[in-house]
């Protein structure tokens, strides 16, 4: 049976970049035409190998950056001036956007709204420890600070 290089993730053979054993018919009818495998020769074994170990490498150096970046949140204290009333509730809400914007400000770290960890938006003036993620498993918490805007 010949061997095949996966250029795709497929359901059944396995992940891209692996070496599987096909039959000739399904290889030259199937896979190459989809542009789903190559065959697997000396030299595309190895660039695999090279593409696989690249991707690793890439992968680690993005999760120390976040990290870093997680590391960088955890001492921010972040304070966010609004409009509010005597009893200390505000005129509005302050949402994940605004506590986005106000990381971008302080710490010049772009994280995606739907990774602020908040169930409800901030509606009175006060202190609140917020979940950030910011990578897949890297999370970071942000002391925010609401203030009465004067």
């Amino acid at each position: 049976m010949p061997e095949a290089i996966l250029l795709q993730d497929h359901e059944q053979l396995g992940a891209r970049g692996t070496v599987v054993d096909v039959s000739k018919g399904y290889l030259r009818n199937y896979l190459i035409p989809r542009k789903l495998a190559a065959p697997a020769t000396k030299g595309a074994i190895v660039a695999a190998a090279k593409r696989r170990e690249a991707t690793e490498r890439a992968l680690a150096q993005a999760t120390a950056a976040a990290r870093e970046s997680a590391e960088a949140l955890n001492r921010t204290v972040l304070t966010i001036p609004h409009q509010a009333g005597d009893d200390g509730r505000l005129f509005g809400s302050v949402t994940s956007q605004d506590i986005v914007d106000a990381i971008q400000e302080a710490r010049g770290i772009t994280i995606d709204r739907r990774k602020v960890n908040l169930e409800e938006p901030i509606r009175t003036v006060g202190t609140r420890m917020i979940e950030v993620e910011v990578e897949d498993g890297v999370v970071a918490t942000v002391k925010t600070m609401v203030v009465e805007q004067k």
